[in-house]
């Protein structure tokens, strides 16, 4: 008998609501005492220090606050009082950002010769690279006004992306399917990977058309969801003089756009590989031809297990051991403080994700289906929740937050570990090739995917700032297209893969997709330098971890061993899953 798979346990932040309630009604009068600062923070370095601790602290507590209350949130989406508590926490830092709305301002309007008398003070020394980062935003930092008004408005600009939120987790009914063996059941966000992953062709395609069949039925209201997402986006880049959407997305971590356009020329050019794969694919399932439905089963379901959450877990923790002695130890830990959501119930949020602040553990939610999929989504967001982890735990506060450009490498390491574990001993011919297909399947999904998604989202804001409207037609036309482009004419597409831009949240998180193809490619090498055993590459790795934004991400990661100012990274990643397509193709003759 399995046991009950084990929730999270967020009393260590609030003991109950009472006491998140005090917590929220403190938020406020701590940012009017930041406000009596307002005018001053060019007096003295010892003023503008206290200035910024006072910032940092109201921003401390306001995201234990906002935390919390998304996490109780996602636990049960129709839970209308903890909608409404996220909603209250949202609109009151909407309401209050106004108040800390001058601080940027003020900074850019101090004198040069002023400004470097401050930046230069002892006094100032801990904070002089966040100053000199923010003094990076000078050309696209508003007047004071401007900036109070947008600050109002920041609350209703993200209406899109909580009524796309809404509708797919929460009112969208996904209806019902047969599965293999002619139970009929209720399709999911959480078990439609597990259709898709059934031997039995027809339950695949009955999973496939009932999925996007239903996000059809709402095509044009999810059109205009990501039409208000990516115009706030491109208004955003004119309104803060930025050249483009993708370039003010990438301003923060001060990443060159030619980081994003080198990784789709790369994978442009080595779509050849995919393609390989694809008729590989065609030829071990015996299909005359291939759809999109037949993507993710495993081609050899002889080898198909299933994994209780206590084998997923054993697994991963046996992963880890590259990474020594103290990060298994704080793995244990995370399991035994319970930061895990596991089971998939209704109403719960879909998907998986690592989500904490300074002071809270780095939550996981889950959605366990017990497949081979759902043990690699956990080493993956144990890797985030580490990452993060070692972070806060040698971090100031101020630098504790990782950039989210590198916030998809510990994570995909943590994949490529528990590959090469589980290749280790393995001397089962028809196993070998079930773990080499389940990896070439991780890389297409996480690079090709992930890049082709770039792509659209680059081409969708691109139209929009030509005035195109984003309408449901458009946006389906232009994702078939490129569909077909990326997975080459050997694919058979059902049509219906057009409406899948409608069931993606990350085009709502402005130009995000890309980092977890460059997160892949630099794991590649990460996991590699790990496996040698070199404790010097270990430390590096574990110096990556424990970084927090004390450092530019290009200069983190180039300390850890990896310049991903370079399509290099990539191109080897691309060649390491040409070379595996080739090793399996050679082991099933």
């Amino acid at each position: 008998m399995k046991s009950a798979l084990p929730t999270w346990d967020l009393s260590p932040m609030y003991q109950n609501i009472d006491e998140w309630e005090r917590d929220f009604a403190q938020i406020k009068p701590m940012t009017e005492k930041f406000l009596a600062f307002k005018g001053k923070l060019a007096e003295s370095p010892e003023t503008l220090k206290a200035a910024i601790e006072c910032m940092d602290e109201f921003d401390r507590l306001g995201e234990k606050v906002y935390v919390y209350a998304h996490l109780k949130s996602d636990e049960d989406t129709t839970i209308n009082a903890n909608r409404s508590r996220l909603n209250r926490v949202e609109s009151l830092f909407a309401s209050l950002s106004a108040n800390s709305a001058w601080f940027d301002p003020e900074i850019m309007a101090i004198p040069e010769t002023r400004m470097d008398e401050l930046v230069n003070s002892p006094v100032l020394a801990f904070y002089k690279r966040s100053l000199l980062e923010l003094l990076r935003e000078r050309a696209h930092t508003l007047s004071e006004k401007e900036e109070q008004l947008l600050g109002y408005f920041g609350d209703v600009l993200g209406n899109p992306d909580k009524t796309f939120e809404i509708l797919s987790d929460a009112d969208l009914d996904l209806g019902k399917i047969k599965n293999h063996d002619g139970k009929t059941v209720r399709l999911t966000h959480g078990n439609y990977r597990t259709f898709l992953e059934d031997s039995d062709r027809e339950v695949r395609k009955r999973a496939f058309k009932k999925m996007f069949g239903s996000f059809h039925k709402f095509r044009n209201t999810f059109a205009a969801t990501l039409d208000g997402a990516v115009k706030r986006h491109v208004v955003g880049a004119k309104v803060r003089n930025y050249p483009s959407a993708l370039e003010m997305s990438l301003h923060g971590d001060n990443v060159p756009k030619e980081v994003y356009l080198n990784l789709i020329a790369s994978v442009r050019s080595r779509l050849g590989a995919l393609h390989k794969y694809i008729d590989l694919r065609q030829q071990v399932l015996k299909l005359d031809a291939i759809n999109m439905y037949d993507l993710y089963c495993p081609l050899f379901p002889e080898c198909k297990k299933s994994y209780t959450f206590e084998q997923a877990v054993t697994m991963v923790k046996a992963a880890c051991r590259p990474l020594g002695k103290e990060y298994l130890k704080d793995v244990e830990t995370a399991f035994t403080q319970r930061w895990a959501d596991v089971p998939e119930r209704k109403g719960k949020r879909s998907g998986a994700y690592s989500s904490g602040c300074y002071d809270s553990y780095p939550y996981m939610l889950l959605n366990f289906n017990h497949t081979l999929n759902d043990v690699f989504t956990l080493a993956h967001e144990l890797g985030h929740s580490m990452h993060s982890f070692y972070s806060h735990k040698h971090q100031h506060y101020h630098y504790a937050s990782y950039s989210i450009f590198v916030a998809e490498v510990a994570s995909t390491t943590n994949e490529i570990l528990l590959f090469e574990e589980m290749m280790r001993d393995c001397k089962d011919k028809t196993l070998k090739a079930f773990l080499l297909s389940h990896l070439i399947d991780e890389i297409r999904t996480t690079i090709y995917r992930q890049t082709m998604f770039a792509e659209y989202e680059l081409k969708i804001h691109e139209a929009a700032a030509a005035g195109t409207p984003l309408s449901a037609d458009f946006l389906s036309e232009m994702y078939y297209e490129l569909n077909r482009e990326y997975y080459g004419t050997g694919l058979n597409a059902d049509r219906l893969i057009e409406i899948e831009w409608a069931r993606i949240p990350h085009f709502y998180y402005n130009f995000y997709v890309y980092k977890y193809a460059t997160g892949l490619s630099a794991a590649i090498q990460l996991a590699e330098n790990l496996l040698s055993g070199d404790p010097a590459k270990r430390e590096a790795y574990l110096s990556f971890l424990k970084a927090g934004d004390s450092k530019d991400v290009l200069d983190i990661m180039r300390d850890a061993g990896v310049d991903l100012s370079h399509p290099a990274p990539i191109n080897a990643a691309l060649e390491y899953f040409e070379a595996t397509v080739d090793r399996l193709q050679k082991l099933v003759g």
